[in-house]
This record gives C-alpha cells, structure tokens and sequence, in this order.
C-alpha cells in the first residue's frame, strides 16, 4: 500500500475536534510512509490534511477540477496538484492513483465520493479497502442506518463489510493492511 485517499470537508466544521482529526490523520499517514491523495483544496479539513501531511514529509497529491480551482483555493504547495477537467475525471483519477479510502467529517461532497467508491467496489470494480474516520460520534447514525439497509434488505452483508467505520484511523490502516483484496460481489447472498 503506497497512497491512501483521504474525502473530507473543504468546510473546517464547527468542532475544533474535527480539524485536530484531520491533522492527526495527516501526520499519521506520512508517519507511516503513505502518501495522501485528496481533493485538491487548501481550505477546510482538506487543506488541514494536507498541510499536515507535507509538514511531517509526506507525500500529497492533489486532483482538483478546473472549475474549482479558485472556488475551493487549490493547494498549489502540495507535491503534485493535478487540475482535471471535471468531478467525473477527479473521482476516476484519485480513485487510480489509491491503494485505499478514508473518509473523515464532510458534507454532502465527501458522502457522494465515499458512497461512489463504495459503490465501485460492490460492483466489483475495485478490491480496494474503504474506511470511515467516525470523529467523535459524527458517523455513528451513519453505521446505525447501514444496518438498518441491511436489515431491510436494500443491502447484503458483505456489501455492509466493504466500510469499516471506527474511530481510531490506526485500527482502520491497520485492518487494510490484512485486507484480502477479494472482490465483493453484490448479488452474493
């Protein structure tokens, strides 16, 4: 595993425990040698991640879409800024050049990307680990619902066991480091 991307808020959030979170991811990943690969902006948790990932040396990539470089303020310090021509291309692009996915707080832009790649991954299109950061409870309804789709039918198990959601990234890199790479097939039962 080279490069870890990380979908998170170009917002801050309004709980300082979400930016110390992102900066601790950061310094993890470039701790442990992983590269990130993120969104591209140089604001809200996404800027944080970044910003602590190069401070502790690290590896970041950037894909940011032209029509969002000025918009989300793209992080031109990073060690590669790619600008792509839409949302489409970023998704395909970071998803390329990963090994894995985190997601840590955002809103409805991170949701999208983690539920995409998840949705990539259950169609067999990727064996690729996914994870969800829950910082300080922010996902936990998030877990309940997905066993509730489950439990409804609308959602088999092994497609529930793609995401690992907890609260220690560790515990996650950790998990996708024993991760068998096996694809999931949707219509397993």
């Amino acid at each position: 595993m080279r490069r870890i991307c990380v979908f998170c808020g170009s917002s801050p959030g309004n709980d300082p425990v979400h930016r110390e979170a992102a900066a601790s991811l950061g310094k993890l990943l470039a701790g442990r040698g992983l590269g990130v690969v993120y969104g591209g902006g140089d604001v809200g948790l996404m800027g944080t991640v970044a910003d602590a990932a190069l401070e502790a040396g690290g590896e970041v990539i950037g894909v940011i879409p032209e029509h969002l470089v000025q918009a989300e303020v793209a992080h031109h310090d990073v060690t590669e800024l790619r600008i792509v021509e839409d949302m489409h291309e970023r998704k395909a692009t970071m998803a390329s050049l990963s090994d894995a996915f985190l997601a840590l707080p955002g809103g409805i832009g991170t949701l999208e990307e983690l539920f995409e790649i998840w949705t990539w991954a259950q169609l067999g299109l990727h064996a690729k680990p996914v994870g969800i950061v829950d910082v300080a409870g922010y996902y936990a309804k998030l877990g309940e619902f997905l066993d509730h789709m489950v439990d409804s039918g609308f959602l088999n198990t092994p497609g529930r066991e793609i995401v690992s959601i907890d609260s220690d990234p560790e515990k996650l890199l950790d998990a996708f480091s024993t991760h068998s790479g096996v694809p999931v097939n949707k219509w397993d039962v």
